[in-house]
This record gives structure tokens, C-alpha cells and sequence, in this order.
């Protein structure tokens, strides 16, 4: 009884399991340890007075005042402030910019508006195409 010994050919395919395995176990990790980068730290804001911005006297800023989280105004050419709906606000703001695309956008929200609120209202604006919104603010002499 004689052994026959044949020769392996060298494989041309490279084995991809263990590049997977080694794959999914970081893809672990990382879901494991990015929330936990995700925290903030506290601090203390420094107070410090602002430059007024320069108005130019040809048009008028548009201003979206926010005085509870479901009450919203929309200021145009310097008219009185109307009360608008928060999903009327990008609709009224955008016709006014197709029309006059460099007048300024520019939020006047209460102390007491929870900054979400803000967010999201910049947020929307922002996407539907205003390319810079200012945020309004009382100076310590006012």
C-alpha cells in the first residue's frame, strides 16, 4: 500500500474572513466609545460688548421674533410685526429674498425661549436657502 503525496497547488484567492471579522469587532468599538466623546464641557461665557451691525438704509432687514415657543412674528420692510405660523416663516422669507436676495435675516428671540426653539427656527431657515441669519441682542446699556 503505497501513499500517493500529491502536491497543493498555491492558492490565487485571498481568504476575506478574518479582514471581516477584524472589520466588525472595530465597528463594535467605535458605536461603544463615540457617544461617549460626545460630551460637553461647562463654561463660563465671557460677557463682552458687540459692534452694532451696519444696516444699509436700502433695505430693510427681514426679523423673525420669537416671543413664546409657539409665538412667531415676521417683520418686512419695516411694517408692524405680523403674527405668522412657524411653518409660514421660510415660505413668506424665501418670496422676499427671490426678490431682494441681499436683505438680511435676522432672529429676535425672548430670554425666556428655550434656545431649541432658536435652533430650530435657524435650522429651517437655513435650508430653505438663506445664506447668513443674525441673531438680535440688547446691549448692557439698553
Amino acid at each position: 500500500m503505497s501513499r500517493r503525496t500529491k502536491r497543493r497547488k498555491p492558492m490565487a484567492e485571498i481568504n476575506v474572513v478574518p479582514y471581516i471579522d477584524v472589520t466588525l469587532v472595530l465597528l463594535i468599538i467605535f458605536m461603544i466609545t463615540t457617544p461617549m466623546l460626545q460630551t460637553g464641557v461647562q463654561v463660563d461665557l465671557p460677557q463682552a460688548e458687540s459692534a452694532p451691525v451696519e444696516q444699509k438704509e436700502d433695505t430693510p432687514p427681514i426679523v423673525v421674533s420669537i416671543k413664546a415657543p409657539n409665538d412667531y412674528y415676521l417683520k418686512i420692510d419695516n411694517e408692524d410685526d405680523v403674527r405668522i405660523q412657524a411653518d409660514e416663516i421660510n415660505a413668506r422669507v424665501v418670496a422676499v429674498l427671490s426678490n431682494k436676495p441681499a436683505t438680511p435675516v435676522l432672529i429676535n428671540a425672548d430670554n425666556s425661549v428655550a434656545y431649541g426653539t432658536v435652533v430650530t427656527i435657524m435650522a429651517a431657515l437655513k435650508n430653505a436657502g438663506v445664506p447668513n441669519v443674525g441673531l438680535m441682542t440688547k446691549s448692557d446699556e439698553q
